[in-house]
This record gives C-alpha cells, structure tokens and sequence, in this order.
C-alpha cells in the first residue's frame, strides 16, 4: 500500500512568514520520512469574507471548491497558523467556513473534514509560541467534526529558530517537529 498523501496549509500570506518557514520545515520532514507532501499558499485560493447572502447569491466560490477537493486529494492536512490577538487569524478561520460550505452531490456537509487526519502548530515570535491560535484552530476543527491528533506544535521566539537554509536549528523544535509529522503520518494511514 502506498504511503499517505498529506497537504500543508501556511495560514500567513505574509512575506518571510515564521509559519511559512514552519511549514516548509515540516514538508522537508515529511520527505525525509518518505511521505508526498503538498505545500500550499491561501494566495492561490483567495476568497471574499464569508457571508449566507453572497452564498445564496451567488453561489460557492470556484477556490473553495477547489480547496476543499484538494483537501479531499490528501489522507492528512497540517494547518501552520499565526496567532494573532491571541486567536486565529481571519484568513484561516474565513477559509475553513467556505471550505465547510462545499458539498458534492454523493457526500454529507463536513465529510471532507470527517474523513482525514489533522495536524495543527504555529510560530510566533512569543513565549507561548501560538498556543492561543492553536487552542482555537482545534476547536474550530473539532466542531467541523476533524480527527485532529494530540499533538501539536507551537513555536515559541520563531525569529531566532531557523538556520541560514530555513531550517529549525534547536534541538527540541526538531524533535518536536519530527514526533508531530510521524503521528500524521500514522493516524493518516490507519485512515487510508
């Protein structure tokens, strides 16, 4: 059997992003560890905020349908998202409710949610590394009925952890990194 498929989503369109860089680190791990990972911008899936008027209007944005089946490609998907005031940021949060809204005809509203794994981190220049974002992004996910696995990430002084290549530099950033890409990739493939 093949191996597991997973997509990475970076939260931040932001230049020299600290979870950009986090999610380019975890798509090295994921090839170190043999595992086709897809890295993906939000740039390339923009959407309008999300509004039931717009909607009935004029219907599902082609991007979300689009995200939504990309997600739906991948056995697991690991969210990289910044905090910020303490909370997720709107790009992500407006993403998941328009990707929450699409239904093909031979599924239930959330099957896409409903049938994969899901990994969460964040990087921030703070102590607490993102850990209020994350705290949410798993509410969020879990009231859209995903599998999200215990462990997580949260980043914690993202300006001083990577390395001149992009890569983490201290040793328990990568361990932690490691053991959260191995757990995807073993809920993944009990999913498969």
């Amino acid at each position: 059997m093949a191996g597991p498929r997973i997509l990475i989503i970076p939260g931040s369109l932001r230049t020299g992003s600290h979870n950009a860089k986090l999610a380019a680190a975890a798509a090295y791990e994921f090839a170190q560890a043999g595992v086709q990972a897809t890295r993906i911008s939000l740039a390339d899936f923009p959407l309008p905020i999300y509004d039931a008027d717009l909607q009935a209007k004029s219907g599902i944005p082609k991007h979300a349908i689009n995200l939504k089946r990309m997600i739906g490609s991948h056995h697991g998907v690991l969210i990289v998202t910044p905090e910020y005031n303490s909370s997720v940021p709107a790009l992500v949060k407006n993403t998941i409710d328009w990707v929450t809204r699409v239904q093909d005809p031979h599924e239930t509203r959330g099957q896409v949610f409903r049938e994969r794994a899901f990994a969460i981190a964040s990087a921030s220049e703070s102590r607490l590394g993102g850990t209020r974002a994350l705290a949410g992004l798993r509410l969020i996910l879990s009231a859209c009925h995903a599998m999200v696995i215990p462990n997580q990430l949260a980043l914690s002084f993202a300006g001083h952890a990577y390395d001149d290549m992009d890569r983490l530099k201290h040793s328990g950033d990568i361990e932690a990194l490691t053991s959260l890409v191995r757990q995807l990739i073993e809920v993944s493939q009990r999913m498969m």
